[in-house]
């Protein structure tokens, strides 16, 4: 080869390399200031601290709930739980529900949005507690819906919810997983998955939640909280809209709103069956807590039930709370 060619060719060599370099240095340098950047506008993220019940978090800048919520407030939506025929006399109070809830506002329970979003994702959740705590009948004193945390425990089960084929949190010996709490847990898996959740170890105790009002309410906001799989919304999400449905969401009825809690909470033993009473009587004791509140049932939101809305997670077992752990 003439040394007048070879030189060519190592001039052209170094000139792709320099051109090389120079673009993956560009690239890095756009990629170290993209993440920069993020660095900079997380570290201008408001901060704010309230004390006890809210702290290190850009949700604690809003309202807690103790600003909205008092204790006159929780006794009148609740104002048939002490009563003698009740199931759980003594047991619920306001104390242990704001000690659970102040480890969850700092994740935006109740302090995502403005004060009247607060104040509907209370009365949202407290929907489900009423309803799936009541002891009312259609003819009880006061109706229905003035008599949710009548019980804490399921009064007659009917089996053990032992499910032997899942082994992650396999049943301990002895225990019963029966429905226990503010949203009743069901299943040995679903008690494993709350413990690790809430740091207890519910799989070997699982009556603590019958126990202790505090973790009670604690495993129930975990649940409202958490999604039932990385690529779903957790019920917080969907109900204050932070949650965007995909295609397949859309084409199942799945949209933002108090319908979507029940599918994701229930599932198919709600939803997608019109509007059968069980899914009536949460919406009801939800638009009786907004009444209750000062609220009103007429902010109550868009897609309100889960008449036509496809499941999430279908299931082949009936009960309610058969839901796979968040994060399969």
């Amino acid at each position: 080869m003439k040394r007048k060619t070879r030189n060519k060719i190592i001039l052209w060599s170094l000139a792709v390399t320099a051109v090389a370099v120079l673009v993956g240095g560009t690239i890095a340098l756009v990629l170290t200031a993209g993440t920069w950047k993020a660095q900079i506008k997380k570290s201008q993220e408001k901060i704010c601290n309230k004390g006890w019940e809210c702290s290190g978090s850009k949700y604690c800048c809003n309202d807690t709930i103790t600003d909205f919520f008092k204790v006159y407030q929780f006794e009148n939506l609740f104002a048939k739980r002490n009563t003698p025929v009740a199931h759980a006399v003594g047991f619920w109070d306001y104390q242990a529900f704001i000690t659970a809830a102040a480890l969850f506002e700092p994740q935006g329970f109740c302090t995502t949005g403005g004060k009247e979003m607060q104040m509907m994702e209370l009365c949202a959740f407290l929907g489900h507690v009423g309803a799936k705590t009541s002891c009312g009948y259609g003819v009880a004193t006061g109706g229905p819906t003035a008599w949710g945390l009548c019980y804490n425990h399921e009064m007659s089960p009917d089996q053990t919810y032992c499910d032997k084929t899942y082994t992650q949190w396999p049943c301990v010996e002895g225990a019963e997983y029966y429905g226990r709490g503010a949203i009743p847990v069901y299943w040995n898996f679903n008690y494993g998955a709350a413990g690790d959740g809430i740091k207890v170890d519910l799989l070997h105790h699982p009556e603590y939640l019958e126990q202790n009002a505090t973790l009670a309410f604690m495993a129930a906001m975990w649940r409202w909280m958490t999604p039932i799989k990385k690529s779903q919304p957790s019920a917080h999400e969907a109900f204050v809209g932070t949650w965007k449905p995909t295609k397949n969401d859309t084409l199942s009825k799945r949209l933002p709103g108090f319908g979507a809690t029940m599918n994701i909470l229930y599932g198919e033993s709600i939803c997608g069956r019109g509007f059968i009473d069980a899914m009536n009587v949460i919406i009801s004791h939800y638009q009786y807590y907004l009444d209750l509140m000062g609220v009103g049932r007429e902010h109550s939101g868009d897609n309100r039930d889960c008449a036509e809305q496809a499941p999430f997670n279908p299931s082949s077992k009936p009960d309610d709370q058969q839901q796979q752990p968040s994060g399969s």
